[in-house]
C-alpha cells in the first residue's frame, strides 16, 4: 500500500544505504521508517524502527511482517559482511525525533538533542520542543531562550520520558483507541547468517 510522498529520516554511511534499501518496501507495506541504527562489531545489530502510516497501534505482528520483508531485501542487498541480527520495533513513548512531523506532533514536550558540531561550545541541548521545519528544529531552553538547531547538525534527538508525556499519550489513546498509543512492543528479531 503506497501512501504518497513520505518524509524519510536522514542517515549517513551504512545506515543511509540500509535506509535507502528498506524504506520503499516498508512504505509499500503501509509503514513509515523512523530510524535505522547499526550497533556492535562482532555480530552487528541492525535496528529498524517504524510507525504505521495509518496511525493504528503498532503490534508484534507488524514487527514480524517488517522483519520478514526487510530481511529479504537485506539478503539481496548484502550491506553487512558476516553474521548480523535484525531487530524491528516501534519508536515507543520516548521516541527519537527524526522527522519534521515528529518534532511538530510532540511540540510542548521535553526533548534532548545531541549535535555533531558544537554550537557556541555546546554539543547537548535539553528543552521544550517547539517544532521544526526542513532546515531547523527549535527548542526552548530551561533559561527561557529559544534556539534553532540546524537539522543537518543533529546527531540524535529524542523525547524525554516525563509524567506529562505519559499522561498526554494516555489521553490520546483514550480519546482515539484506534490511534497510535506510542507503546513499544518487544522487538521481533530475525538472525541472518551471511556468507563471506
Amino acid at each position: 500500500m503506497f501512501l504518497g510522498t513520505i518524509e524519510r529520516p536522514q542517515h549517513e554511511g551504512l545506515e543511509a544505504r540500509i535506509a535507502d534499501s528498506v524504506a520503499p518496501t516498508i512504505e509499500h507495506m503501509g509503514y513509515e521508517l523512523v530510524r535505522v541504527q547499526v550497533s556492535g562489531k562482532e555480530r552487528p545489530v541492525v535496528q529498524i524502527m517504524a510507525d504505521r502510516a495509518d496511525g493504528a497501534p503498532f503490534t508484534v505482528e507488524d514487527c514480524e511482517a517488517i522483519s520478514h520483508a526487510v530481511g529479504a531485501v537485506l539478503d539481496v542487498e548484502d550491506p553487512i559482511r558476516g553474521e548480523w541480527m535484525l531487530e524491528v520495533s516501534s519508536p515507543g513513548i520516548d521516541r527519537p525525533l527524526t522527522r519534521t512531523k515528529d518534532w511538530n506532533r510532540y511540540a510542548g514536550h521535553v526533548a534532548t538533542v545531541d549535535l555533531v558540531v558544537p554550537i557556541e561550545g555546546r554539543r547537548r541541548f535539553k528543552g521544550i520542543a517547539l517544532g521544526a521545519d526542513a532546515a531547523v528544529a527549535r527548542l526552548r531552553l530551561p533559561e527561557g531562550e529559544d534556539v534553532a538547531l540546524p537539522r543537518g547538525n543533529i546527531r540524535r534527538a529524542k523525547l524525554v520520558l516525563t509524567d506529562e508525556l505519559i499522561a498526554a499519550t494516555a489521553r490520546a489513546e483514550a480519546a482515539d483507541p484506534d490511534g497510535d498509543p506510542g507503546g513499544d512492543p518487544p522487538p521481533a528479531g530475525t538472525p541472518n547468517r551471511r556468507r563471506n
